[in-house]
């Protein structure tokens, strides 16, 4: 049988595929997820389904469960060259796109097809929204209007998580973060157990800031695979408008959200407070800090409406 055919642009890094085409790459992985699984993996506005998982999600598992195999080969060679007993290494997957892209969906759906592989059945998710300073000490600072943004991060904190992490420990905690209080709750960790794989979900896991320097470590120097969640920014602003004003009527309800005051606006004063909020913090941050690192990211995942997958792109090898 022949395999899909491949776009392959000679000045371009990537191999482009569409979702007919990468779902031919499937092969014969099984799926292992029901609509019934599906339902608590979706995101507020999104209309993900099982035809997506078998097109996109499969394959994409596939592959990973390949990269997987292939790196912790590449371990046990320099650990036999060096005379050493092979230390097992969690292979860590980034996700990186914009707020309401659909990271956290892709997250969960990974983690769901990858613990069904016989190799790695142990795999966590950790979000770097835990890695942002306190509320306090944005404050502190002027930048609490730019959450999200770089400087709003502890990234010494999020780089020795990960190097934790990398390094084998058995137990790495990591800070939690609550979206209805809009902050970090105090003395709550989620620990780590050095997991087969880690998928660390973030806006800003690809920056690399203005350069390195000889001594510097970014986040991205302890990704084995990297996604991006791609969109064009006037789809994904609607899709923020449309999860603002579905968290005004369930989320923001309850008194103990820092967004009560949105619950009783109407669905106009809502579109209109989201749309000043995007085009004052979430889209600025996109355009600047964001999109800039797509292209750094192994494989991008384009969606067009509905949040369905388009378009893939691999990068070249």
């Amino acid at each position: 049988m022949a395999g899909p055919r491949i776009k392959d642009t000679a000045y371009s890094p990537y191999l482009e595929f569409s979702r007919r085409e990468w779902a031919e790459l499937r092969d014969s992985t099984p799926l292992t997820l029901s609509e019934e699984d599906l339902a608590p993996l979706r995101g507020l506005n999104e209309r993900l389904d099982l035809d997506e998982v078998v097109d996109v999600y499969l394959p994409l598992s596939r592959l990973l469960n390949l990269y997987v195999a292939a790196t912790q080969g590449l371990y046990r060679a320099s650990n036999t060259f060096l005379g050493r007993h092979a230390q097992r290494v969690p292979f860590i997957i980034g996700i990186a796109g914009s707020v309401a892209a659909g990271k956290s969906t892709t997250a969960r759906i990974l983690r769901e097809l990858l613990s069904h592989w016989p190799h790695h059945p142990d795999v966590d998710l950790v979000t770097t929204d835990g890695f942002l300073y306190p509320n306090r000490v944005l404050t502190e600072r002027g930048i609490l209007n730019r959450k999200g943004f770089p400087e709003s991060y502890d990234v010494r904190a999020l780089i020795n998580f990960l190097a934790s992490v990398k390094s084998g420990q058995p137990e790495t905690p990591a800070p939690v973060y609550s979206h209805l209080r809009y902050d970090i709750l105090p003395g709550q960790t989620k620990v780590v157990r050095s997991p087969d794989i880690l998928i660390i979900e973030g806006l800003n896991i690809l920056q690399t800031n203005h350069g390195r320097t000889a001594d510097q470590v970014f986040v991205s120097d302890f990704l084995d695979f990297s996604l991006y969640v791609d969109a064009q920014e006037a789809l994904v602003v609607r899709w923020y408008v449309e999860r603002f004003l579905r968290l005004r009527d369930v989320a923001f309800r309850q008194p103990e959200s820092y967004f009560n005051r949105y619950a009783d606006l109407s669905d106009a004063e809502a579109r209109a407070v989201a749309v000043g909020i995007w085009n004052d913090t979430n889209g600025p941050n996109l355009r600047a800090n964001i999109l800039p690192t797509r292209n750094r990211a192994t494989l991008v995942l384009e969606k067009g409406e509905q949040h369905a997958v388009r378009r893939i792109r691999l990068r070249r090898r």
